[in-house]
């Protein structure tokens, strides 16, 4: 854990301690997310909770947010489905309960790159991350692209805030990684999007979900339904309020430009449909033929898509 995340961690479990006098009602929720727009649905949450207070804890790596909400600093947080899915394969106590963003992924190259295709990429230096969503992307767009990324590519490891500046110094020919960098490197141009990597007949646009720890779910499924309810409301508000929701993201201190152009690769999420379950399945099986993981987690045990189900009964 980063000193930046153990500090917040101290913070929130010193907050909570304080709350813990109050009544059980009367306590904050709190949320961990990032500061992202494809992330931003907690930051609403209070406009649609009834004036239950929500204290939303923005983290960097989707590591320290599991490790808070397993800590018990956390009532709920997002985290990457490839970082869920590992954290169950080592037999976590996480749940699934709600979907938080689709797609925001782009494989980027220069702007007067040779590169026209993927599978021009042959030989040439690729920005990634290991161990994230993102690896896993570009090597199925390499993969089904003929490219064996081991062999035919060099694989860079450059951090995320970090990618754009190589780039453009020509360190790396390319990058994968989530908004808004690819659409930042568009509009200051030095890039140009060459594949957004979404296949529907394996892992899909799947992105991020918010995950509870499972004895929040066996003790308190009530405050998970108000959670998940809460998230619905927000969700389905910031899709009908596109404006508003970007402006408010710009805070974080990307230009309003560059969200709206990311905005056509961003898509909030809460469903958990058949088709979610079975692309969550499809990113496991790859990760485990990757070598990321040893084994397959239990993804009914994982997923437990009921409260988004009883939301959408009502």
């Amino acid at each position: 854990m980063s000193k930046h995340s153990l500090l917040l961690t101290m913070l929130i479990t010193c907050t909570a301690l304080f709350c813990s006098a109050s009544p059980a009602s009367a306590q904050p929720w709190r949320v961990g997310t990032w500061k992202t727009a494809q992330t931003y649905q907690p930051y609403f949450y209070e406009q649609f909770s009834e004036g239950q207070e929500v204290r939303v804890f923005p983290f960097t790596n989707p590591a320290d947010q599991k490790a808070a909400l397993l800590a018990g600093s956390l009532d709920m947080t997002g985290t990457t489905l490839a970082h869920a899915i590992a954290s169950a394969s080592r037999g976590e106590p996480i749940v699934i309960v709600a979907a938080l963003c689709n797609k925001s992924s782009a494989l980027v190259v220069g702007k007067d790159s040779s590169v026209q295709e993927v599978r021009d990429l042959k030989g040439l230096r690729i920005g990634y991350v290991p161990g994230t969503m993102h690896e896993i992307l570009l090597r199925e767009v390499l993969a089904r692209n003929g490219l064996d990324s081991r062999r035919d590519v060099s694989l860079v490891r450059v951090d995320f805030f970090d990618m754009g500046l190589a780039l453009a110094r020509n360190d790396i020919d390319a990058f994968l990684s989530g908004e808004p960098f690819p659409s930042l490197a568009v509009h200051q141009g030095y890039g140009r999007i060459l594949a957004h990597p979404y296949f529907d007949d394996s892992i899909g646009p799947i992105n991020a979900a918010m995950i509870v720890a499972r004895r929040t779910v066996e003790q308190r499924p009530d405050l998970v339904q108000r959670m998940v309810d809460v998230h619905v409301r927000a969700t389905k508000h910031l899709l009908d309020n596109e404006e508003e929701w970007l402006q408010a993201a710009a805070d974080f201190g990307t230009p309003l430009e560059v969200l709206r152009l990311a905005a056509e690769n961003i898509e909030l999420a809460w469903e958990m449909n058949e088709t979610f379950i079975r692309q969550v399945a499809a990113l496991g099986r790859r990760m485990l033929e990757l070598g990321l993981i040893e084994r397959e987690p239990d993804y009914d045990r994982l997923i437990d898509p009921r409260f988004v189900a009883r939301f959408a009964a009502e």
